[in-house]
């Protein structure tokens, strides 16, 4: 999120709503153009977004998993990322550690885009920014209640402030806070708005919003987590009586996939305040519209300053 303006942040808004009205795409922009696709982790809605926007917009999508490709056999990240960049546009990497990213970052000659670290979800958050400006009419001044756990996907939100005046309150409980060190970074950079509070109380946090946002309790590599997670969140749940005391016309939000039940209730979750499948939908819109900005040839997408 701090790799983009906010001038550049309402330009994809902006594409992506284009793009999703059967606008602003051209004729096949990126033909020619290739994505490979490295992931170090499960993905239904990153990879197919990702595949078919590629494909939609004209160019070639490759797959490729850690397992198959010669750094499971030592290659370091530094020969892989020099060679690959040589053959494609442009690089999806979904992994562990944000470091690793990094690193591809540093030996890569073209674009790479963070597909998610256990640090960072900034295109699922980047694509929650359209559902809510569609869904809303805009960000600013708005208030977003998230409920759970302080990970990748709050600090992508807490990041996500510095570019919009996007009011987030953290219901989060003791001993899941998010990393200090990311709201630190996203104070550096300036508040759009408000700092970001932090509060126990669920209610608290809802009381008023415009958004209801949640995610699973226990994310990718903590599954021996599962049982203590659920008792420490059990109050934190996104159910019709919670979601009463928000604002009139308030929307629920769930980045997927939602473990029924536990975070959220079937109830709300299939309810009329529930933008959650338009949610996932947008992923397909955003990535094809940060597809265009990173690899169209120039000119042919004018990005803003």
């Amino acid at each position: 999120m701090s790799d983009i303006s906010p001038g550049e942040l309402n330009f994809l808004l902006d594409l992506g709503l284009s793009l999703k009205a059967g606008r602003g795409g051209g004729d096949n922009p990126l033909a020619g153009k290739t994505l490979l696709l490295l992931f170090n982790k499960p993905s239904t809605r990153t990879r197919v977004s990702f595949q078919v926007g590629m494909y939609q917009l004209g160019g070639l999508a490759l797959d490729l998993r850690f397992q198959e490709i010669q750094i499971k056999r030592g290659e370091t990240i530094k020969d892989t990322a020099t060679v690959l960049s040589r053959y494609a546009d442009g690089l999806v990497i979904r992994t562990f550690a944000q470091e690793e990213l990094e690193e591809w970052g540093r030996f890569s000659g073209v674009p790479i885009i963070n597909g998610l670290t256990d640090l960072y979800h900034p295109c699922q958050v980047l694509s929650d920014m359209l559902t809510i400006q569609e869904s809303k009419g805009g960000l600013d001044g708005l208030k977003l209640a998230y409920l759970g756990d302080g990970n990748n996907v709050l600090h992508s939100w807490i990041m996500a402030t510095t570019l919009a005046a996007v009011d987030l309150v953290m219901a989060v409980p003791e001993g899941f806070d998010p990393d200090p060190g990311i709201l630190a970074r996203a104070e550096s950079s300036g508040f759009r708005g408000n700092k970001p509070r932090l509060t126990r109380d669920p209610h608290e946090a809802v009381e008023g919003a415009d958004v209801i946002y949640t995610d699973v309790w226990t994310s990718m590599g903590q599954e021996e987590e599962y049982q203590r997670r659920r008792d420490a969140f059990s109050g934190f749940q996104v159910n019709s009586s919670l979601v009463e005391s928000a604002a009139r016309g308030a929307v629920v939000m769930h980045c997927l996939p939602a473990h029924r039940g536990d975070e959220i209730t079937s109830e709300v979750l299939d309810g009329e305040q529930s933008v959650v499948t338009d949610q996932a939908e947008n992923r397909l819109h955003m990535q094809k519209a940060l597809l265009l900005f990173l690899l169209a040839p120039k000119g042919l997408v004018q990005g803003a300053s």
